[in-house]
This record gives structure tokens, sequence and C-alpha cells, in this order.
């Protein structure tokens, strides 16, 4: 009996075994597809088209549709939001922190919630969302219009809170690639390359 701890692996049920090696192919190729994040994206919008169908053809599940909106509305502030908040940060020299002076040392932008997490839950919610209109016991009759009206005044509110924050400590999420300087050429250089046409 004293033997037993150490094989604990071993007295896992088939099942169990099969479960492991369907979680283990799943992460390898959820992996490999980190570096292609345009069709991860394409591939989102495929199904949030399917799912847009999906409740648009039944007229129905308008509630799951709102809690959608708000899940989604929540990791895009997120993917907004710097990992240190300047203004919970109290210390300079601890962590990454966003430079406030043009003196500061370049410290680059660090989402609190990356761009790989952000669409894998988005896809995740809207994949457990369509699942969820096959059960009825999640079509709450509810007045739609009212649903929407209350998101898009939740949307516009917390974007600008989130907009006035960016402003406020002057910091932009989205890196538009290496900043290009346009000096002037000097006269020789673009004189021979005249020259050489």
């Amino acid at each position: 009996m004293d033997g037993s701890g150490g094989g604990g692996g071993s007295l896992a049920t088939p099942v169990q075994k099969r479960a492991h090696e369907a979680w283990r192919i799943y992460k390898y190729y959820l992996d490999k597809t980190t570096p292609h994040s345009t069709y991860r994206w394409i591939g989102t919008l495929v199904v949030f088209l399917i799912y847009s169908l999906r409740v648009f053809s039944i007229h129905g599940f308008y509630i799951i549709s709102y809690a959608l909106g708000i899940y989604l509305l929540n990791l895009l502030i997120g993917f907004l939001s710097p990992l240190v908040d300047p203004e919970l940060d109290l210390s300079s020299d601890g962590g990454a922190s966003l430079p406030t002076r043009g003196s500061d040392e370049f410290k680059p932008f660090i989402r609190r919630l990356p761009e790989f997490k952000f669409w894998y839950s988005m896809t995740k919610a809207f994949c457990i969302a369509f699942l969820m209109t096959f059960f009825s016991v999640f079509d709450v009759p509810v007045f739609w219009p009212i649903l929407l009206c209350y998101w898009v005044v939740l949307f516009f509110l917390t974007m600008r809170r989130q907009i006035s924050h960016m402003i406020k400590h002057k910091y932009i999420p989205f890196s538009i690639g290496k900043q290009k300087y346009s000096g002037r050429r000097s006269s020789a250089s673009s004189g021979g390359a005249s020259r050489a046409d």
C-alpha cells in the first residue's frame, strides 16, 4: 500500500487518459495559432456571424446577447487598460509603469489582458452563447430595445471614462509600428541618386 502513493497517475481511468490526451492536442493546436492573429480574428468574426444569424433567425435569446455584450465590454476594458494603473501605483520604482514626462525612460505599454487571451475569451464566449441558444430555458422574454439602449449607454459611458484615463495618463494602447523619422538628405546623396536615374 505504501508504493501506491507514487503511482497515482497510473490509476487514471481510460476516460481520464483520453480526456487528458484530447486536452493536450487541443492546447497544441491552440498554441500553433498564436502567431496567426489575422486568421484567428477572421475565425472569431465567422463565429460571431454564425451566432448573429442564429439569434436573428429565431428572434429570441436577447438576454444571452445582452450578457454576452456586457462580458465583451469587460474584456475590451481589460484589453485597453495598462497592467499597472498609474492612479493606483503609488511607488514609481516598483514594476512597469507608464512614463509621465518626456524625460522619463520609454516603457512599453503592457496590457492587463493580452491580445491572445482577449481573442480566446471572446471566441469562447461566442461559442458558449451559441450553445446556450439551443436550450429554451435561456430564452427569457424581454423587450430587446431597452436592453440595446442600456448597453449602448453603458458602452459610451465606459469608453468615455477609459478614453479620459488614456488622455490623463498619456498612453495609447495600440502600437502603430516603428516611428519613422523624415530627416533632410544631404545634397550630395540626393544629387548622386538623381544622376543614377
